[in-house]
């Protein structure tokens, strides 16, 4: 059985487009394989952003750390085991203002943290987080995938590398904001996409 890890950060919880592809990309995936799933709503969650008394908590010797430290640090803990212990990764990824939900920065704070997930060497950062598949369901208003206004999908690709997850796949629901039929047409592809990369999830 492989764990399964879901990551949503769209304002409109349920109702995001960016959470509906990844309903339907597990479902599909829960038809072909014993699955075990762990959800993580962000934004229901109210992933408050990273302070620096949080991050001194984390840096403070854990038999050194007082209560308030503890229970700061406890948060980042936890989403990091979370993503330790999962085998893949299935994030929702709405785009605003060009970029990523600040509530999923918060995640990414918490969870890039050196000695733990990254280390540096002599020759540079090394990620530590390994094995892990991650599929990105993108959704967007506009079309951008391949050109230079997409800036996500390359912080992306370096943010999870840094850490180690460098097998990432992209699915892209563009247009959904350009009239009904471009909608349609953006939830269709990006439909293919899944089944065609669930396909080869099980070869």
């Amino acid at each position: 059985m492989k764990n399964v890890l879901v990551i949503n950060s769209s304002l409109n919880g349920s109702a995001g487009n960016s959470n509906q592809l990844t309903e339907k990309f597990v479902s599909q995936l829960q038809q072909q394989q014993d699955i075990r799933v762990t959800q993580r709503d962000l934004d229901g969650a109210n992933l408050p952003h990273l302070s620096g008394e949080e991050m001194q908590a984390w840096m403070t010797d854990i038999a050194q750390r007082n209560e308030q430290q503890q229970q700061l640090a406890a948060l980042s803990d936890q989403l990091i085991e979370e993503v330790q212990q999962s085998d893949i990764l299935v994030i929702g990824m709405p785009m605003y203002n060009f970029g990523v939900p600040s509530v999923f920065k918060a995640w990414i704070d918490r969870i890039a943290r050196a000695g733990i997930t990254f280390r540096y060497t002599e020759k540079g950062p090394q990620g530590l987080v390994k094995g892990k598949k991650v599929y990105i369901l993108a959704a967007r208003g506009g079309i951008y995938d391949g050109t230079e206004k997409d800036s996500q999908s390359q912080y992306l690709k370096d943010v999870l590398a840094f850490m180690g997850m460098s097998d990432v796949e992209f699915v892209y629901a563009e247009g959904l904001a350009m009239g009904e039929e471009s909608a349609k047409k953006g939830f269709a592809q990006a439909n293919e996409k899944i089944f065609e990369l669930i396909e080869n999830q099980l070869a």
